[in-house]
């Protein structure tokens, strides 16, 4: 029997939210074959498709593996922005943002990306951080050059947070530094390389529509009506 995949859930999930008229096509021979989906006939004979039992389930089970790594990744981002932030660095979460690549403009949405507190423009080092928490996804990126190509056109320093067990170092390519993220913290595989480099006109556009995260970590923001000596726990 086939093993259910995206494409098959995405069909059911389809088939779910439709009339149900059928595509015939090998997608629907599975799903049909592995009773997700039924046939129906109508009083003028036409076959129409409904999902059965087993697919509510396979739809409703799909929803929460998504849900959880939908978790697990912003709980991820999280923890490497707070960690830039504590680093001196200011942090901008799914920024949008454009690059060069090839002689053609790209649209990349980094996970976490970071400058450092500076007056100087030479000196702001723009840094990226894609993270990944599914196996899946990290492969999808691998098949993806012109992604990482983009990552490494809007940044000084590029670098791969992996949730353990997803991944190796070995796996991703040398332009990219490697961290491994586990229940005990986040460590360095493979130190990304370093490239000077001044940030994009474009950058500092999309820097300006965009709000960066906010310094929740500043002192200043820990100050009550008695002076404040900072959180106690």
């Amino acid at each position: 029997m086939p093993t259910i995949t995206r494409p098959h859930l995405r069909r059911l999930r389809q088939m779910w939210r439709s009339a149900g008229w059928p595509c015939q096509d090998l997608i629907e021979a599975e799903l049909l074959a592995l009773q997700l989906l039924e046939r129906l006939l109508d009083d003028q004979g036409r076959v129409t498709l409904r999902v059965t039992d087993a697919g509510v389930q396979a739809i409703a089970a799909s929803l929460h593996a998504n849900r959880a790594a939908r978790d697990a990744h912003e709980e991820l981002v999280a923890r490497v922005a707070r960690s830039m932030r504590h680093q001196g660095r200011i942090t901008w979460r799914r920024l949008s943002l454009r690059a060069r690549v090839d002689d053609a403009w790209m649209l990349c949405q980094p996970d976490v990306f970071s400058l450092r507190q500076t007056t100087v423009e030479a000196y702001a080092e723009p840094v990226v951080h894609e993270i990944k928490v599914r196996r899946s996804d990290l492969l999808s990126d691998l098949r993806q050059p012109a992604k990482g190509a983009a990552y490494l056109a809007t940044a000084c320093q590029c670098w791969y947070v992996l949730r353990e067990g997803i991944g190796t170092a070995d796996e991703i390519p040398a332009a990219f530094g490697v961290m491994l993220a586990g229940d005990g913290g986040i460590e360095i595989a493979r130190p990304a390389p370093h490239r000077p480099m001044t940030v994009p006109f474009a950058t500092w556009m999309a820097l300006a529509r965009t709000n960066a995260d906010p310094a929740e970590d500043d002192v200043q923001a820990w100050l009550g009506d008695d002076g404040g000596a900072g959180p106690v726990d």
